[in-house]
């Protein structure tokens, strides 16, 4: 199934590109593995996948330890501060910094470590009160606090759109963020990049690489609905 699977999510992000005019190497596949079992991530990494995203810190310091160390971890879900130990020197990327309080953490952490760290700044585009990050109005203040921290990289934005049934519906979210990524990149802010644009789920991926995604997070497509029976 996670073959059949990859084969379909594949030929939709390279009809996504084509649509936009985009080149498919600009666009990073991450396989949301959360909740998977460690056999699914060894049958995906057999054909290919080489970028997985985790959602719970325990979760991916238990799969680092035991899977290849060429894969690439990617930190998506909300990260709380007393966790960050634990998976700072394991991540390519933690997509979910959402609060000053969080980005000094990190950059604390990487400082005992004397490593740097690249995250995204999630921004709650759609303004869902169940959801974390930003509000775009908060981005600029933001931005500005967190430019000189020596041990982090700023590489772009994250957002979770909202789950809808058509996906056309989230283009609009899409849109803002890209809008945002291009009114801070032009602000040319040290230490801050617009580079990296993770937005688009199993729902509506397609769209988001229509509307400038470079990462978009796929769990669902790829090893089918999720399993919480050992949560």
């Amino acid at each position: 199934m996670i073959k059949e699977n990859l084969i379909s999510v594949e030929n939709e992000i390279r009809e996504a590109c084509l649509r936009a005019g985009r080149r498919r190497e600009d666009v990073t596949l991450i396989a949301v593995s959360k909740t998977k079992p460690v056999s699914d991530l060894e049958e995906a990494y057999a054909l290919g996948v080489r970028v997985f995203g985790e959602n719970k810190v325990q979760e991916l310091a238990d799969k680092y330890e035991v899977l290849p160390k060429d894969i690439e971890w990617h930190m998506i879900g909300h990260l709380q501060r007393n966790k960050v130990k634990y998976i700072i020197d394991k991540v390519a990327l933690i997509h979910s910094v959402d609060s000053l309080r969080l980005a000094e953490t990190i950059e604390k952490e990487a400082a005992k470590r004397n490593i740097t760290v690249n995250i995204l700044i999630e921004v709650n585009v759609a303004r869902e009160e169940s959801k974390f990050g930003l509000m775009p109005e908060e981005l600029e203040e933001f931005i500005a606090k967190i430019s000189d921290f020596s041990h982090i990289r700023v590489k772009g934005l994250m957002t979770i759109a909202p789950f809808v049934a058509d996906s056309e519906e989230n283009r609009v979210i899409f849109q803002r963020l890209h809008k945002l990524s291009v009114d801070i990149e032009t602000k040319n802010v040290d230490n801050i990049t617009m580079r990296v644009l993770s937005m688009g789920m199993t729902n509506d991926y397609a769209v988001a690489i229509e509307e400038g995604a470079t990462m978009v997070r796929v769990g669902t497509g790829i090893f089918g609905a999720r399993s919480y029976s050992k949560e």
